[in-house]
This record gives structure tokens, sequence and C-alpha cells, in this order.
């Protein structure tokens, strides 16, 4: 047995860059709510109310687009050749583009009815329809990133997303406060930065596919139908199990929007708070679906179950950690985003909530990510549904809604699922070792 040294080194060789890319792209959420802040603070309120729907939205694409990696890491792993898969997801990218952009513009109406603050609403509809149309820039980069991934090139495409937190920063602070001939647009000059990013990032890495691998036509057409169904069975239920997640998180901005402007804010703050630190054990899991998809494609299964472990234990450390800083500086972390007073005493005593939940939030998508790689998702959905929908948010109803405990019952009730979430996977991830400890193991 190889030592737990080799597998910690294999997993950073990978999960480096990804970590600076996923810390860049978070950081160009950062950018966004920084900015927004600084123009106002019904700015802010407006986009964290308008992110929190579109993000449920577009990450229902997403989720689906990020199963390629580990689906063609098993194929790589049982010798197939991965160079033909590249058209075909163009394809299925462009399509799903198409849905979810109609889905996002025939949701508009919908908003006038939700009962946000009259002075908001307007905002919130503009910031939609804009990051409609963005949908197949975003879309784009995640499919070249993850058929960039399969191959293990990590690099490049991560260096491009840190490149574009300065861009997006720029185009925001351009678009949003004015420069020369272009006008102050506030909420409209965030969304259009965003779209100019995404589609940006999209391109390059389109460019970079073509010139960097030897991509070929699918020879077999029963090898399109077999890859379409494996992107439908595994990404679906990965897919589902994210719209949950983030749904869980973002209807609590909505809730919280209609009582007041300054929770949305608060709790949009918060999440992005807390998505900086997420992006290191994203990172991981996002190598552990590539490791374990090919030590599962080719049956390495003590090679398989190494990798998971070491992810595990990694992402609990660096979380730990991450835990601890923001603990001893809470108001430190909460001013980098706002000056505004009232709003960091609604933030710092949920960030001692915060200091808890990161641990098992990192645990939960380093668990996902190996449940992709066992091309094993339904569990990870299934378990989303009962910790954010059937204890999440009728607890945070009952805590911040009947005992006025507002955003902090929220939190309460996130941090107590993300626990349960984790012993359920934990758990279900043992016995699915279990059961690969009794097949013959190379």
């Amino acid at each position: 047995m190889q030592g737990r040294m080799f597998y910690v080194k294999d997993i950073l060789k990978m999960a480096i860059p990804i970590i600076y890319g996923n810390i860049g792209f978070i950081m160009i959420g950062v950018g966004d709510v920084i900015v927004a802040g600084r123009h106002s603070t019904d700015t802010l309120a407006a986009i964290s109310i308008a992110t929190a729907i579109t993000h449920c939205i577009m990450i229902f694409g997403i989720g689906i687009l990020c199963t390629i990696s580990p689906i063609l890491s098993n194929y790589r792993g049982e010798n197939k050749k991965i160079e033909e898969y590249f058209y075909p997801s163009l394809i299925f990218t462009f399509l799903l583009s198409c849905f979810i952009c109609a889905v996002m513009l025939g949701c508009i109406p919908i908003i006038d009815k939700i009962g946000f603050a009259q002075n908001l609403t307007p905002m919130v509809k503009d910031y939609f329809f804009i990051t409609a149309f963005a949908t197949f820039g975003g879309y784009l980069h995640c499919m070249s990133k993850e058929y960039l991934q399969s191959f293990e090139i990590v690099v490049f495409p991560n260096i491009l997303t840190v490149f574009c937190i300065f861009l997006n920063v720029l185009l925001n602070v351009i678009f949003a406060f004015g420069y020369g001939v272009i006008p102050e647009m506030g909420v409209k000059g965030l969304a259009i930065a965003s779209l100019m990013t995404r589609y940006f990032m999209g391109l390059v890495l389109l460019v970079y596919c073509y010139k960097k691998l030897n991509i070929q036509k699918l020879k077999h057409k029963e090898n399109l139908i077999k890859y379409y169904k494996d992107l439908l069975r595994i990404g679906m239920p990965s897919s589902l199990a994210t719209v949950i997640e983030f749904a869980g998180f973002n209807i609590v901005a909505v809730v919280m929007g209609r009582i007041s402007g300054l929770y949305a804010a608060a709790h949009n703050l918060i999440c992005t708070l807390t998505s900086v630190a997420f992006m290191i054990p994203l990172a991981i899991s996002n190598a552990l679906g590539v490791k374990v998809g090919f030590s599962n494609g080719a049956t390495y299964f003590k090679s398989l179950k190494n990798y998971a472990f070491t992810g595990l234990i990694m992402s609990a450390g660096v979380m730990g950690i991450s835990a601890i800083i923001l603990g001893l500086f809470p108001e430190l972390f909460v001013k980098i985003f706002t000056n505004d007073s009232e709003l960091i005493n609604v933030c710092i005593p949920i960030v001692y909530i915060l200091c808890t939940f990161q641990i098992f939030d990192g645990l939960q998508v380093t668990l996902a990510g190996i449940f992709k790689g066992l091309k094993n998702t339904k569990i990870v959905m299934l378990s989303n549904i009962v910790s954010y929908w059937f204890i999440a948010f009728p607890l945070g109803c009952l805590l911040g809604l009947h005992f006025k405990l507002n955003l902090f019952g929220f939190w309460l009730s996130i941090a107590l699922s993300s626990i349960i979430l984790v012993i359920i996977l934990y758990s279900v991830m043992i016995k699915k070792f279990k059961q690969m400890s009794e097949q013959p193991i190379s």
C-alpha cells in the first residue's frame, strides 16, 4: 500500500490550481458584492435577492456539466478515447444553455408577485433579464473547464479565472458607477459586467481546447447515446442535489428579503464570506471526482479508498483552520464588505455559527465529489432533500419567524442540517466501501 503522503501530493497536484481557480471564481462574486455595497445598500440588497434566484436556476445546468470530468475520467480508466467527446459536450452545453435561458426569462414576470420592496423589484428584474443571456458564456466556460479537467489539465483554466477577478472588478466599477461616456447604471451595470466576463472566460477556454487537445469526431453513435445517458443519469441527481442545497440557502434570502432588505444583504454577505474558504474543499472534491473516477473505471479499489479518506482528512483540516481564524476576527472580515453599522451588527453573531458550519460544509462537498467518481449521485440528492428541506427550512422558519430570531435562527438550522448531511453521506460511503472490499481488487 502506498503511503498516505503519496495521495496527499497527488490530490494537491491537481487541487492547488483548482483552488486558485475556485477562489478566483468566488472572488469574482466577492467583487460584485463589494462594488454593490459601495454603490448603495439598496444595490447590494437587489443583487442579493436576484442572485439568490438566478443562481438556483443556473446551478441546475452547472450541476449537470460538472459531471463531465468524473464521467470522462471513468471512461479514461476504461481506456476509451475521451478526445472524441468534445463535440458532443459542446452540443449538449448549447442546448442546455438555451433551455436555462428560456426558464430564466419566463420567471421574470413572477418577480412582481413575490412581494419584495417596491424600490428593489425593478432592479431585481433588470439583473434577471441580463443574467439570462449570460448563461451561454457561463456554461461554455464550465463545459470547457470540465473537459480539460478530465485530462487533468487544470493550470491554464484556473489562471484564466484568477485574471478575470480583476477584469470583472474593473468592468463592475465602470458600468456600475459610470466612466466617461458610460453612464452610471448601478444594478444593470453589475449584470452587464458579469455577462461580459463570462463570455470572455468561455470563449478563451474554447479556443484553448482546440489548441491544446487533439479533438476528434465521435465514431460510434452508440457511444454518443451512452454518453448522453450517463450525463443525465449521473448529472441529473448531482445537479438536483446542488439545486436543493442552493435553494436551501437562497430561499432564506428571499424570505428575509420580504421582511427587510437588510437581512437579504446580510445573508448574501455571510454566504460570500463562507464561500471563500469553501473553494478549497470544493477543489479537493473536483480532484477526487477525477481521481476516484479513474480508479473506479480501472477497478483500482485500494487507490480509490485511499484517495477518498485522504481527501476527507484534508478538507476537515483546512476548514477547521478557517473556522478558527474566522472566529477570532469576525468583525474584521465583515468590514471588508460593508461599513454599515446596522448590517455589521446583524452579521457578527452569525459568523460564530459559521465556524461550525464550515467544517461540515467542507466534508459534505468532498463526499459529493467521491460519489461523483463512484457514479452514484442519487444518494447525494436524497441526502440534500432530507437535510435542507425536511430539517433546515422547517426548523429555520420555526426559529427565525416564530421565535423571532430572524436570520440568526435560519443559520442555526442550516448548521444542524449540514451535520446530518455529512453523517448520512459518510455512512453510505462506508457501506459502499465494504461492498467493494468483497470484490477482487487491483
